[in-house]
C-alpha cells in the first residue's frame, strides 16, 4: 500500500463489528473480564485502550518501526524515552534542540544523575570527540529547532552502533510523510503529535516509534507504569489528522518554499534559515534523507528593527506557541519555545532576540505573503 493510502487505510481500518468506517472512541476506564481466568486483550484504559492501539499501530506502520505508544504530550513521551536511562549515563544531544527537551534533561533528569552533553549534530567529527564510556544515547533533532540545521541521520546511526549507543530522532518537523529516520538506522523516533500529526491545533499527544522488541518491552513498561497515556478522544483526533498528512504536508512545503524566497529578499531581514536553499550547508543531506524540506522558516531580523512590532502588526499569521498547524503561525524562539535555554548558550548558538521562526501554515499564499509584508513595512 502506497504511503498515502497508509494514512487513511493503515493501523486498525474501521471498525469489524459494526463496520463504522472510524475506529470508535472506547471512552471507557475498564472492560468486563468475563471468565476469571480469561487473558482479556483490554483491562484497563492505562493499561490498553482500542482507540489508542489504532494510533499506536497506525504510526509504528507509518514509521517503519516496530511499535508505537502514544503519549499525553510530546514532553511525556521525551520523558519515556529518557526514563529507560540510569544515574550515571550521559546523553548527546543537539546544540539548538527544542527547549522543552533541554529543560527536562537540564532540571529534572540532572536530579537523578543522568547527565547530557551538547554538541553540533551537523559535525560528525565533534559528535565523534564527544563519545566517552558514560555515553549511551545520541539525541538529535533534523532539522534542528529552530535554526534549522541539518544532521546525517545515517551517519550519526552508523557511529552510535559502532559504539553500541541508542539513536533518538526527534521527527516532529519532517513527519514520516518527508522523513523516515528508522529506515535510516535510528533505535527511537519522537513525535509532538501535536504539531503536524494532528495539524489542526485541537490536541496535545506525543508518539513513540521504536525499531525492536527489547525497545518496544522498555517503552511499554515505562508507559504503563508512569501512566501519562493519550486519551481515547485524543487518539481519534490524531488518526483523524493523520489522514490529511500527505495533502496538508504538500501544501506546507509549497507555501514554505514561497515565503522563504519572500523573506530572503526583503531589506528587513538580515538571514533566511530554511534548508531548501541550496546554499544551505545541510542542502545535500536533507535532499538525501528527505522528500522535501518542510514548513518551519527561521529568519534574523536586521539589527535595530523592532521585531515586538513586527510581531503584533501581523493579522492574518497567529503571534503563539507550537506550529505544525493548518494557519500560519509565528513566534520568538528567544522568550518562548528556547527560553529554559541559558541566555549566553542561546547566543552562543545564534538564538538571538532577533530571531523570528514561523511555521508556514496552509492558507492562500499570497494572503500570507501580504500580511509579512504589510507587518515588515508598518
Amino acid at each position: 500500500m502506497k504511503f498515502e493510502s497508509l494514512l487513511i487505510h493503515g493501523g486498525i481500518d474501521g471498525d469489524a463489528s459494526t463496520g463504522a468506517v472510524n475506529v470508535p472512541i472506547y471512552q471507557t476506564s475498564t472492560f468486563k473480564k468475563g471468565k476469571f481466568d480469561a487473558d482479556n486483550t483490554y483491562e484497563y484504559s492505562r493499561s490498553g485502550n482500542p482507540t489508542r492501539a489504532a494510533l499506536e499501530k497506525l504510526i509504528a506502520e507509518l514509521e517503519e518501526g516496530y511499535a508505537g505508544f502514544a503519549f499525553a504530550s510530546g514532553m511525556a513521551a521525551t520523558t519515556a524515552v529518557l526514563s529507560q536511562f540510569k544515574t550515571g549515563d550521559k546523553i548527546l544531544i543537539s546544540n539548538n534542540i527544542y527547549g522543552g527537551t533541554f529543560r527536562v534533561l537540564d532540571k529534572y533528569f540532572n536530579n537523578f544523575g543522568i547527565n547530557y552533553s551538547v554538541f553540533n549534530s551537523s559535525n560528525i567529527e565533534e559528535l565523534k570527540n564527544n563519545i566517552d564510556d558514560s555515553v549511551k544515547a545520541i539525541f538529535i533533532e533534523t532539522p534542528t529547532n529552530p535554526l534549522m540545521g541539518i544532521t546525517d541521520i545515517e551517519e550519526v546511526a552508523k557511529i552510535a552502533k559502532k559504539n553500541n549507543l541508542i539513536t533518538i530522532v526527534d521527527n516532529t518537523f519532517m513527519t514520516p510523510y518527508l522523513q523516515k529516520p528508522i529506515t535510516l538506522g535510528a533505535d527511537i523516533v519522537i513525535h509532538s503529535g501535536t504539531k503536524y500529526l494532528g495539524g489542526h491545533s485541537d490536541l496535545i499527544a506525543g508518539l513513540v516509534i521504536v525499531n525492536n522488541n527489547e525497545l518496544a518491552e522498555k517503552i511499554g513498561f515505562i508507559q504503563n507504569s508512569t501512566g501519562g497515556v493519550l486519551s481515547p478522544f485524543d487518539s481519534f483526533l490524531l488518526i483523524r489528522g493523520i489522514k490529511t498528512l500527505a495533502l496538508r504536508m504538500d501544501r506546507h512545503n509549497s507555501n514554505a518554499n514561497i515565503i522563504a524566497n519572500l523573506l530572503k529578499d526583503r531589506k528587513e531581514v538580515e538571514k533566511v534559515y530554511y534548508p531548501g536553499f541550496e546554499d544551505h550547508p545541510g542542502y545535500k543531506i536533507q535532499s538525501k534523507q528527505a522528500k522535501g524540506y518542510g514548513g518551519i522558516i527561521s529568519f534574523l531580523l536586521k539589527e535595530g528593527y523592532d521585531y515586538k512590532k513586527f510581531l503584533e502588526n501581523l493579522e492574518l499569521i497567529t503571534f503563539g506557541e507550537s506550529l505544525g498547524g493548518v494557519e500560519s503561525l509565528i513566534c520568538h524562539p528567544a522568550t518562548m519555545t528556547h527560553a529554559a535555554i541559558p541566555s549566553e548558550m542561546r547566543q552562543e548558538i545564534g538564538i538571538t532576540d532577533n530571531l523570528i521562526r514561523l511555521s508556514v501554515g496552509v492558507e492562500n499564499v499570497d494572503d500570507i505573503t501580504e500580511d509579512l509584508i504589510k507587518a515588515l513595512e508598518i
